[in-house]
């Protein structure tokens, strides 16, 4: 009889043990939601910082979003919209004609729209983030259509009003934008000249020709209405914002025609040739003096 009762006592208390071991093991996994939130809200603001450095690094090396102040590019962009420009494409290729380019004018124009500077230090603070995310406007910053390359010849206009790059006209009808009140109070679409694009230069322009401030007003600059290719930031190749015009920005046909490319190709070659046709008469005359 003793044994029996000697043998349930150990019973009892591996009962008791295992409800005190169960109760155990049941308050770490109570802890440790907590531990976790607490780890969380700690490295929010790592996490923060790490997500901005990685954004501006993305900014000033690859991609940087930009936002449209005014309407010299309509209707292709419009007042509002946000793109994104591709800072990497010209390590790749040449600027090409057609091309939507975002480039400084700092020293070269004078700003297209005029930004109110914040009056107190926390509006310019958030004022630079904005610009540096492309949610604010940035005087010093344009966006517009490459209409001529290194070498290129510009005139305006043949006898149908079109623009013409090394004598071959170009088909704008796609993109261009024609406001009848703007088109009445100033006509700088109409106005004529005949430049040649310097190396290192291109020539510019918008789409809404009768609202842009483009190369052709500023021909009394010492680039002659040019800017240099080492200004420009980069290709506007998406709108991003608002949604509802989400697109793509691509090269107009009109500026893949075969007849650009041979004309381009002839004109930097004339110089040359010229000089070469020159150069056989005077050797020959000069071995007959020697002679």
């Amino acid at each position: 009889m003793r044994s029996e009762a000697e043998g349930a006592v150990p019973e009892e208390e591996q009962t008791v043990t295992s409800a005190e071991e169960t109760a155990d093991d049941d308050s770490p996994e109570e802890e440790k939601p907590k531990k976790k939130q607490g780890s969380f809200w700690k490295e929010l603001p790592v996490l923060i910082v790490v997500a901005v450095v990685l954004a501006l690094v993305i900014k000033a090396f690859a991609v940087q979003a930009f936002y449209i102040p005014s309407g010299s590019m309509e209707n292709t962009l419009q007042v509002g919209d946000r793109v994104l420009v591709n800072k990497i494409v010209y390590h790749t290729r040449d600027i090409a004609r057609g091309d939507v380019v975002v480039f400084n004018g700092l020293d070269s124009w004078d700003p297209e729209t005029q930004v109110q500077e914040p009056s107190n230090p926390v509006s310019k603070a958030l004022h630079a983030v904005g610009s540096a995310f492309g949610v604010a406007p940035n005087e010093k910053d344009y966006i517009k259509r490459v209409i001529g390359i290194p070498g290129d010849h510009i005139k305006c206009c043949d006898a149908q009003g079109r623009v013409t790059v090394n004598g071959v006209p170009l088909d704008e009808k796609s993109y261009l934008y024609t406001d009848p009140i703007t088109h009445e109070q100033n006509k700088p679409s109409n106005e004529q000249f005949d430049v040649v694009v310097k190396p290192g230069q291109l020539w510019v322009m918008g789409d809404h020709r009768e609202l842009s401030y483009d190369s052709r007003s500023h021909r009394g600059d010492p680039g002659g209405g040019t800017i240099p290719t080492n200004r420009v930031i980069g290709r506007a190749f998406v709108i991003v914002w608002p949604l509802n015009r989400l697109d793509t920005l691509p090269i107009p046909g009109t500026f893949k025609q075969s007849a650009l490319k041979t004309a381009a190709a002839a004109t930097p070659a004339t110089p040359l040739v010229l000089g070469l046709t020159l150069a056989f008469p005077l050797t020959h005359l000069r071995r007959r003096r020697r002679s």
